[in-house]
């Protein structure tokens, strides 16, 4: 038996979450990797909209166990808050959620850090939601951090005070303005812990290999996306962990020989949020009416999504960095009505052109050339099947799944559970 590993290739927000809970009926254990509640995983169905941060996408589906993995980061007010989320869907969390003992801790002085490290970079910020997931992971590598299994010490609370007593005098070091209230802070991350404390928490290694020693099927769920990678992302416009697939390896401890399919998930265009080169990003009204009709804002930020043409080169470069063996393309209703659609196939890259992702993709060094292609003046939401898709959008299909060597099997044609095509 094997992992299967699901994981967004473009910037983050292609629809992972969307995705999971479809799958989810397959699989009996849906196990997070990494990242922390900077990631938002829209899931609808039955009319209403959920927003998850850290918890897996299969918490809402009676059968699946859902597992956050030694790779994430955890703010114990924010996974609070999501609890009482579910709780009046009446979703029995207690025994479907389960976290990694090694999974570090967001502590409320690691928020104030990210805010305090941002702010003092001025106009070269790197757009950090400033949810502490940088320095929480600069602690962990930096060997300093709290983790989950900490809970269960006396000593916890010491411990807690003398790291966030080094994160004051690290804030007070960048010199910057920053007003808050660290007492009222601490009070909520506290009274959010002892709730944390009435959870399972489990050595999720050895969880999950003896489930695949047990045949039971496991779904492993990334959160932003491939580009944003700390090692093959936009650097330095990335995000504190591994995103693309050798993470799931490190974010759960599972060998690389253990993993199955991998499935690529990406949008029919390309959205950004925050800072970082973008060259296929749109300024005129395309743009502008991608990102109206997709409803293009952070599910956890609410900030407004950059919006462009599809980049082929840059998913190219994710599907061979996560060697992925099934794509779903999300969104394909977004572009329904657009008479032309472009899709970036090459760069014009310091003089010459080149059909790969090179070390730096700023707009200085980088312009795109595109290949046009018929657009498709139908409503896809009310479709439920691959042969009523139009003509055009099988050729665009078509056209991408030559140039990425990969099948497209999922379409999505709405952001309910139920408007999702399979080829």
């Amino acid at each position: 038996m094997a992992v299967d590993l699901l994981l967004g290739l473009q910037w983050g927000d292609e629809g992972k979450g969307k995705i999971v809970d479809v799958l989810t009926r397959n699989y009996d254990i849906i196990a997070r990797f990494q990242g922390g509640p900077n990631a938002g995983h829209t899931l609808e169905f039955d009319g209403i909209k959920h927003v998850l941060r850290t918890i897996p996408s299969g918490i809402f589906h009676p059968s699946a166990v859902n597992v956050i993995g030694n790779g994430v980061v955890i703010d114990p007010v924010v996974l609070v808050q999501e609890l009482e989320g579910l709780e009046k869907f009446d979703i029995d969390y207690r025994s479907k959620l389960i976290l990694s003992r090694k999974a570090h801790l967001i502590l409320p002085t690691h928020r104030l850090l990210d805010a305090a490290s941002e702010a003092s970079k001025g106009k070269a910020k790197i757009g950090s939601t400033l949810k502490g997931i940088g320095p929480t992971y600069m602690d962990k590598t930096g060997r300093n951090g709290l983790r989950v299994g900490d809970l269960e010490l006396d000593t916890f609370e010491t411990r807690y005070r003398a790291l966030a007593e080094k994160h004051e005098t690290m804030i007070r070091h960048y010199e910057v303005d920053l007003e808050y209230d660290l007492p009222e802070m601490e009070a909520e991350f506290f009274n959010a812990v002892a709730k944390l404390r009435e959870l399972t928490f489990i050595d999720s290694e050895a969880y999950l290999n003896d489930a695949l020693k047990q045949d039971r099927k496991i779904l492993a769920e990334g959160a932003q996306g491939s580009l944003l990678d700390i090692d093959f992302g936009t650097y330095p416009f990335v995000t504190s962990s591994n995103t693309t697939a050798a993470g799931a390896c490190t974010g759960l401890g599972i060998g690389p020989n253990r993993i199955g399919e991998v499935y690529g998930i990406f949008k029919a265009y390309t959205t950004r949020v925050g800072s970082g080169p973008f060259p296929t990003e749109l300024f005129d009204e395309t743009g502008e009416r991608m990102a109206k009709t997709g409803n293009e804002f952070g599910a956890v930020t609410g900030r407004p999504r950059r919006c462009g043409w599809l980049d082929l080169v840059a998913l190219k470069y994710a599907v061979q960095v996560n060697g992925v063996t099934q794509l779903m393309m999300m969104k394909a209703d977004v572009l329904s009505k657009f008479e032309t659609l472009k899709v970036c196939t090459a760069y014009e890259y310091n003089g010459e052109v080149i059909e790969h992702m090179p070390f730096s993709i700023e707009k200085e060094n980088v312009t795109p050339v595109y290949t046009e292609l018929r657009g498709w003046d139908q409503d896809l939401t009310e479709l439920t099947s691959a042969d009523q898709l139009p003509q055009e959008l099988q050729d665009y299909i078509t056209f991408l799944e030559k140039h990425l060597d990969v099948p497209v099997k999922i379409v999505s044609v709405g952001p309910d559970r139920t408007q999702t095509i399979y080829r």
